[in-house]
């Protein structure tokens, strides 16, 4: 893992080897990163169950690092941007899982719990995002 947490609290990311330990690995990077910004009881589980979907799809589909980036932006009230990225230039396809299914509520999930989500392709592959308000 490589990563970077800027030194004012606003910025931090990380990137993660296409292996197995990934998803852990992120969980704790993020978790650990919202309890040192005081916004891990406001919005810390429900960004590391997003984080974790978005790995977890990218281990799945892609293959190469991927990125995490978590941006804090306002004070309060605000917004935390999270962006997951990966080689894999197509973006995620939402679907319904029917109840004995195993995948295919990631996107459902992000879709159902972020404010705004959605996905950028670049030269290098495409970015999946979401926003969640910080409270005031």
């Amino acid at each position: 893992m490589i990563g970077v947490i800027d030194t004012e609290g606003e910025c931090a990311e990380w990137t993660f080897p296409a292996e197995p330990n990934a998803v852990r690995t992120a969980r704790h990077a993020v978790r650990d990163t919202l309890r040192a910004w005081g916004l891990d009881a406001a919005v810390g589980d429900v960004t590391v169950l997003l984080v974790s979907e978005l790995v977890t799809n990218s281990l799945r589909y892609a293959s190469g690092p991927i990125g995490v980036r978590l941006v804090r932006r306002g004070r309060r009230p605000g917004h935390l941007l999270v962006e997951v990225s990966d080689p894999l230039p197509d973006p995620p396809t939402a679907r319904v899982a029917g109840p004995d299914d195993e995948g295919g509520r990631g996107i459902q999930l992000v879709a159902g719990s972020a404010r705004r989500w959605g996905t950028r392709r670049d030269g290098s592959g495409k970015t999946v995002w979401f926003e969640l308000a910080l409270p005031g």
